[in-house]
């Protein structure tokens, strides 16, 4: 049993992730001139996507990412304790954020728009801050230690586009946060897509020096 989820996980998780960037690309292809991704958040998008595929997609890149977590643990990956809680909150808040929608353009934020808020903040802290928690542990083991060059750069994007987002967010009055939102995906999308790579192990496992990425540690030195 443990054998299959460690093979079949991986594939999950690139098949969900797959599905979930390609469902909100073209979820987003709208000629709707008040629907602008430079200034109008994925959360906006969704709630006037009448055909859902924006939720959808959030919920299957909230599933994949379980199904993910489920793999690193059985393939032996160093993510016990709170990385692992931490990718826990990221997949539940992405099934409740797709499941709780805000509320339209212009309209004042009634309850299911602030749990969708608040969800959707918990979904973009808690992905970087399990990718920097999962850095020293992955350097430290030998079949993860390349990977651990990749999640490190990855979780530092992610790290900037938090400080972005909440500066864009409070004070920056919501200036392009569309596409300050969309970047942070991204970087967020590309940390799960790192960590689930099938075969990331016996790549890793045949590179053991982990020289593919340069060490942020070093530069800074």
């Amino acid at each position: 049993m443990t054998a299959a989820v460690t093979r079949l996980s991986p594939w999950i998780a690139c098949a969900a992730i797959l599905f979930s960037v390609v469902a909100v690309v073209a979820g987003q292809l709208v000629p709707d001139p008040q629907l602008d991704p430079v200034n109008v958040t994925v959360s906006e998008y969704a709630v006037a996507d009448r055909g859902g595929v924006t939720e959808t997609a959030m919920a299957v890149l909230g599933i994949g990412s379980l199904a993910l977590l489920l793999g690193l643990r059985a393939s032996g990956a160093p993510v016990r304790g709170w990385p692992e809680r931490l990718l826990m909150v990221w997949s539940g808040a992405l099934v409740v954020a797709a499941a709780v929608p805000t509320t339209p353009i212009g309209q004042n934020l009634d309850l299911a728009a602030q749990i969708h808020r608040y969800t959707s903040v918990a979904a973009f802290v808690s992905l970087p801050a399990a990718g920097a928690l999962l850095v020293p542990r992955l350097a430290s083991d030998a079949a993860w230690k390349p990977v651990a060059r990749a999640v490190e750069w990855v979780s530092l994007a992610g790290g900037f586009g938090l400080l972005a987002i909440t500066y864009v967010a409070l004070p920056g009055e919501r200036v392009m946060i569309g596409l300050v939102e969309r970047l942070l995906l991204g970087a967020e999308v590309a940390l799960l897509a790192v960590l689930a790579w099938p075969g990331g192990a016996d790549v890793a496992a045949e590179h053991p020096q982990g020289d593919k990425f340069p060490d942020i540690s070093q530069i800074y030195r």
